[in-house]
């Protein structure tokens, strides 16, 4: 696991292998000995067989709902509470008195 770690970590600085293409990468790969789950992570383009080399479960990913731009309802109404109004009621503080 150290060497797998110390490898991506190879990769992951050397532009010339964070960008080759997979069968390219591979071929060094197999070079360095590196462990069959990482070449299989290369290959598929996935890293579940990493996470089976590091005994790592996956977390369920859920959606961001409430991110920007997602909202929950499209009735255009704005979430900011509005203060009520009551027709029966007299307002808590008396208008403001014209001057003429």
């Amino acid at each position: 696991m150290t060497d797998t770690i110390e490898l991506l970590e190879a990769i992951g600085s050397d532009a010339s292998l964070r960008y080759a293409q997979a069968d390219e990468l591979n071929a060094v790969l197999k070079q360095t000995q590196a462990s069959v789950e990482l070449r299989v992570a290369v290959t598929l383009g996935d890293g579940a067989p990493l996470r089976d080399e590091f005994g790592l479960q996956q977390m369920p990913q859920t959606p961001q709902t409430h991110a920007p731009g997602h909202q929950d309802d499209d009735d255009g109404e704005c979430d900011v509470p509005q203060r009520e109004r009551h027709p029966d009621k007299a307002p808590s503080h008396p208008p403001a008195k014209k001057s003429h």
